[in-house]
Formats: C-alpha cells, sequence, structure tokens
C-alpha cells in the first residue's frame, strides 16, 4: 500500500480523509468507477479494486437500546446484531433506518465511512480485523476506499474490538 496523507482540496477530499490527515493517520485513497445500478457497495469495491472481500469492511449504523452506534463488520459476512447489543452491555440491537443512517453520518449509502463522521457515535469494529496489515473502509463517498491499518482505523475512530461479525 502507497501510504499518504489526505493534503489540500482533491477529488478524494471528504470529511473522512481530512480528519485522517488532521490526525496524522497514513492511508491510501483507492477510486474506482462505481455503477449507479449496484447496490452491493462492499462487493462492488472489492471487485472493482481487485482485493478479497475479506478486506473491505462496511459501515452499518444501528441503535443499541435506543443509543445510535456505528458497527464495522467484513462485507464478505454480515453483523451480528445480539453480539453487537452484547459487546456494549445492552440487551437489543437494530438496523438504523436508512435515512437516519444519512442523516446522523453525514454521508450517503454506500459512502457511509466510519471516519469523519457528522455526529460521533460509539463504534465498534470486528475483531477479525485485528488480523489483516490493512482494511478498507469506504472513504465518505461512492466510489472512493481508504485502506489504512485496523490499529489506525481503530483510533481514527475511537472504537471498541469485539467480536460482531457472523459469515454470510
Amino acid at each position: 500500500m502507497a501510504k499518504k496523507h489526505a493534503t489540500g482540496a482533491s477529488s478524494a477530499s471528504t470529511p473522512a480523509t481530512v480528519a485522517l490527515a488532521r490526525a496524522g493517520i497514513s492511508f491510501a485513497a483507492r477510486a474506482y468507477v462505481h455503477d449507479p445500478a449496484v447496490t452491493d457497495y462492499g462487493g462492488e469495491a472489492a471487485a472493482a479494486l481487485g482485493v478479497s472481500p475479506d478486506l473491505v469492511f462496511k459501515t452499518l449504523l444501528a441503535e443499541v437500546d435506543g443509543q445510535f452506534v456505528v458497527a464495522v463488520v467484513p462485507v464478505a459476512g454480515m453483523l451480528d446484531l445480539k453480539a453487537l447489543a452484547a459487546s456494549l452491555g445492552g440487551k437489543r440491537a437494530a438496523m438504523a433506518d436508512p435515512t437516519t443512517a444519512e442523516r446522523k453520518t453525514g454521508y450517503v449509502l454506500g459512502g457511509i465511512s466510519p471516519i469523519g463522521q457528522r455526529t460521533r457515535l460509539t463504534t465498534v469494529l470486528d475483531e477479525s480485523a485485528r488480523e489483516l496489515d490493512t482494511v478498507l473502509v469506504s472513504g465518505g463517498r461512492r466510489g472512493l476506499d481508504l485502506e489504512l491499518a485496523p490499529a489506525d482505523l481503530q483510533r481514527a475512530t475511537a472504537a471498541r474490538w469485539a467480536p460482531i461479525a457472523r459469515r454470510s
């Protein structure tokens, strides 16, 4: 991975890249052409970037006992809502409404990054990321992923680690 910091206004400048640059976190912006007909955003990113879906992580907004939280899991798997609730000491978890997800994060579906969100929310990162050298997450718009070390993603989001994904 060619590491860099986002600087100035560029085609890859988003709140996520700005937040990483301000934090001094190295990342690689990986752009691809998004097909508007595709709704499997993570699968599209993996295929377009030529990487395993195990390396691409999706950002999901959920509610745990009435509180919004961000869950980051591999696109090759699914979010385990019971595990998410348990990781936060909660009893019930449910996916947030897509309109709410966009409003809370400041990003559009398919471009929701765990980094640089409008509202700082508790974030849980699936522990499988710890086993990888780098992961890719949405960069804040469709057609842009950011590649960075899992520890840097954890630091940028103040995430807690937990086993919240299951294979689909």
